[in-house]
Parts: C-alpha cells; structure tokens; sequence
C-alpha cells in the first residue's frame, strides 16, 4: 500500500503548523481526522513521522525524509492540476517565477505589463532571491520558471535565451579611469574594488570576465562589500572604490544621479548570459519558453 496525497499533505501541514490543531485547522478537517490520516501513513511507512511532545510536533529523521518528498510529490501534483486546466492554454492560471535581485527591478517594470496585456488569465506569483536558491526552488518543484544570469551549474534544468547584458565599470566621477575610453580591469583591482557579499552571481560573473580574483584584506583593512546594486553605486559615488555594473540597470537609471561614471571593460566579452530556466521534463518547459520569448522583444 502506498500513502496517498492527503496523507502527504497533513504531513506538510503539520510540519509547517508545528500542531495538529492548527495543521487540522489549515487542511479544514477534524483534528482526530488528521490524527488518523497521519497514524495511518506511519503504518504505511513502519515507523514513526512525528515525536509528540508538549511543546508541539518534531518531525523524526523518517518524517524529515518524507516530507522532503512529499513536498515534491505535492507539488508535481499541483502541476498536473494545472497543466490540465490550462491545457492549449499557455500561461494561464498560476505560474510561479523566480527572479534573482541584480534583474528583477530593471526588466520586471516593463515585462509585468507586458505579460498581464499579452496573457490576462495570467496569475504570476513572484518570488526573489539569490541564484543557488531559486534553483533549488525549481529543482524542488516549489517554482515553474525562473530569470536568472549564466554562468552558472545548471545540471537537472533547461533553459532559453533571453539577452546578454554586458557588465561594464563604475567609478567615482572624477577617478582617473573616468577620463580613459575603457576600463583595464588589472586598474580596477588596484583602485579598491567593491562587490555584492558572496551568493550574488554577479559578483562571480563580473570577476571571471576580467580574470581577476575576489579582493582579499591586506594590512587589517575591512573588504567592503554591499547587499544590492543601489548601495553598492551609493559605495562608489561617496568615493569608497570602484566596481562592476550590469548594463541593465545602468540603462535603467540606477547611476543616474549618484555621482559616478560608467565605462566599458577592456576586457573581451565582458557580459552574462540571461534566460529563463525551469527544471529538465518539467511540463511547464513549453511556458519558459514563451516567457523566454516575450522577454526577447522587451
């Protein structure tokens, strides 16, 4: 016998309600209900999921690992559902998208439209975050599609090509570099290089196009890095160094007023890759594709 998906789901619940009142209360049965639903899919397993204890429920090393597929169970199940009610319809109802941060706020403005003319049924839920974890998002069935910069490890997912968005340098005005036609990245290293904190791809993107390596501390001095691109523009028009900027939101206006000066890399092809990836046989493949399409033309 195997566990059904309602017993899947008060497991989730219960592991994401932390007690079988409110876990009963979330799945709109009874408590005994659930109780018997879960009892029952212990038996089905032969052994326990959950500790009761005073304090509330704690998974138990078994209930951890069948939750962790229960997740993706669930949600290929939610997929399915979809898929059938949006059958020959594409990009219709639910569609969850991933957006990394050194994207979202300079395409989501023109593509939101776009999409919501384009596709009305459309109902986009939005989530953003850094790279390695939409990807694990989309691995575990929690998003459909998301809009992330390559390079980057891509086993188990596919993906299309949206643009490629030149990464060029920023300086402070006035700065030396400001009154060359190009940046030479070797001068950037020395001119006390700014980046995003470790876990944003463009930190990654921006330091293998130039060949260099991430700014070590020397002397006891601080390594300053920042947690978005408008800080770290902020950074370089107070005169704190020099960094790296996407030309996406260069064009978008983030140096716009914040006493800097952009130039090209002396470097060649001193760009990253963007597309929409979702994850390798999922049935939303034909949808990341068409969001990929739409993007194209922004």
């Amino acid at each position: 016998m195997l566990p059904t998906l309602r017993q899947l789901q008060y497991l989730k619940l219960l592991a994401e309600q932390g007690s079988f009142g409110r876990a009963a209360e979330a799945a709109r049965v009874t408590q005994p209900t659930l109780s018997a639903g879960i009892r029952e899919l212990e038996r089905i397993l032969g052994a326990p999921v959950v500790d009761r204890a005073r304090s509330g429920v704690i998974l138990t090393p078994v209930g951890e690992e069948a939750l962790r597929r229960a997740t993706t169970i669930l949600n290929e199940a939610e997929e399915l559902v979809e898929a059938a009610k949006n059958a020959g319809q594409p990009l219709t109802g639910r569609f969850r998208l991933g957006v990394i941060p050194t994207i979202a706020p300079f395409v989501l403005p023109r593509a939101l439209p776009a999409l919501r003319e384009r596709f009305p049924k459309l109902r986009l839920f939005l989530r953003e975050d850094l790279t390695q974890r939409l990807i694990a998002a989309l691995k575990a069935g929690q998003l459909d599609a998301a809009l992330i910069a390559l390079p980057y490890d891509m086993t188990g997912l596919q993906w299309a090509h949206v643009s490629e968005d030149e990464l060029v340098a920023a300086v402070p005005l006035g700065h030396p570099i400001a009154k060359l036609k190009s940046a030479p990245p070797e001068d950037l290293e020395r001119e006390g290089l700014i980046l995003l904190e470790d876990g944003h791809c463009l930190r990654e993107h921006a330091l293998a196009a130039c060949g260099l390596k991430p700014p070590k501390a020397t002397g006891g001095e601080e390594i300053f890095a920042a947690t978005s691109l408008p800080t770290l523009v902020q950074m370089v028009g107070s005169g704190l160094g020099v960094t790296f900027l996407p030309k996406m939101a260069v064009s978008a206006g983030l140096t716009d007023a914040a006493g800097v000066a952009v130039r090209p890399i002396a470097t060649a092809h001193p760009s990253r890759e963007i597309v929409v990836a979702w994850r390798a046989g999922s049935n939303r493949g034909a949808e990341g594709r068409l969001l990929a399409d739409v993007l194209k033309t922004l």
